[in-house]
């Protein structure tokens, strides 16, 4: 029993990061029908950018002090990941909005090689995994055998709240109103007022920021990130959002945290161990997809007229 929890807290903490990002997928989808697939570049920029801000920004004074220094980090992924979600869709999927679907889903991928190759190449030592500063409180929590390390403890609560604050922006908010009218229908959301080139730049950006904050909490708990990062936890939460229904806030999360259940359950429990859990992922993707192909929490997808 001691096993099977120590697992489900495993879980839970990988499915805390890939729902975080997931948000990213499921909002720009929901807005403007894109699967942008450098999302997880934009997540892997904003771990570098907080690695950066320790480096060459913060001074060597304040660095052990975790309250300082981790909100210091926070705030620079997420302000370097938002600028760059923004530049994206600026100059690469703006121009393209009213192209067939396939030219900016192949720019994405060309966006998302571009930014991977571009880290690789300019930052220094990134060839190779660099060493992440854990500045947060360090140990873990001894719950009657289940060690819950700190940081994990930490992406859990962070994901939880984050989730919750963005839902209720989007129902209650009148930034929120008008991203759910340019979902509906933008052509009618223009003639209400509404500008849709803004509410697209703030989907982006406010998908880009928890990405931010994940990469920053992600790089943290395991003590080291590369420019592998991106694509790995990108493939995750873009199967977590289309598993919890692509386009809605509730199931990004649950998907996220479905994913993080099956890999470290399937990867204890299930025949071939570790080398085979992104195997039951797909094949619990597959499953549910068979049965309910618009996802756990997903809509009928509405034909406009």
């Amino acid at each position: 029993m001691s096993t099977l929890l120590q697992q489900l807290v495993n879980g839970a903490i990988l499915g805390g990061t890939i729902g975080l990002i997931a948000l990213g997928y499921t909002m720009v989808y929901g807005i403007v029908q894109l699967i942008n697939f450098a999302h997880g570049e934009v997540f892997m920029v904003g771990a570098f950018g907080a690695l950066a801000t320790f480096t060459w920004v913060i001074p060597e004074g304040v660095k052990g002090t975790w309250y300082i220094t981790l909100p210091l980090m926070v705030i620079a992924g997420a302000v370097i990941s938002a600028l760059l979600a923004v530049l994206m869709e600026r100059l690469a999927y703006r121009p393209l909005r009213n192209a067939p679907r396939l030219a900016p889903l192949i720019t994405a991928l060309g966006v998302s090689v571009t930014l991977k190759e571009a880290v690789r190449l300019f930052y220094p030592g990134a060839t190779k995994p660099i060493p992440f500063p854990n500045v947060f409180l360090t140990g873990s929590i001894d719950l009657g055998g289940i060690v819950v390390a700190k940081t994990g403890l930490l992406i859990i609560v962070v994901s939880l709240v984050l989730t919750t604050l963005l839902q209720l922006y989007i129902n209650r908010s009148r930034m929120g109103r008008a991203m759910r009218a340019t979902a509906q229908d933008p052509d009618v959301a223009r003639l209400m007022g509404i500008n849709p080139d803004r509410t697209i730049v703030l989907t982006f950006a406010l998908g880009a920021v928890l990405a931010g904050v994940a990469g920053v909490l992600y790089g943290s708990h395991i003590s080291n990130i590369s420019t592998d990062i991106g694509f790995q936890n990108g493939i995750f939460a873009f199967t977590a959002a289309v598993l919890g229904g692509i386009g809605s806030i509730r199931g990004a999360v649950i998907g996220g945290f479905v994913i993080g259940f099956v890999k470290t359950l399937s990867g204890q429990y299930l025949p071939g161990g570790t080398q085979y859990d992104y195997v039951w992922i797909f094949v619990v993707l597959i499953l549910v997809l068979v049965f309910r192909p618009q996802g756990l929490f997903g809509e009928t997808e509405r034909v406009r007229a």
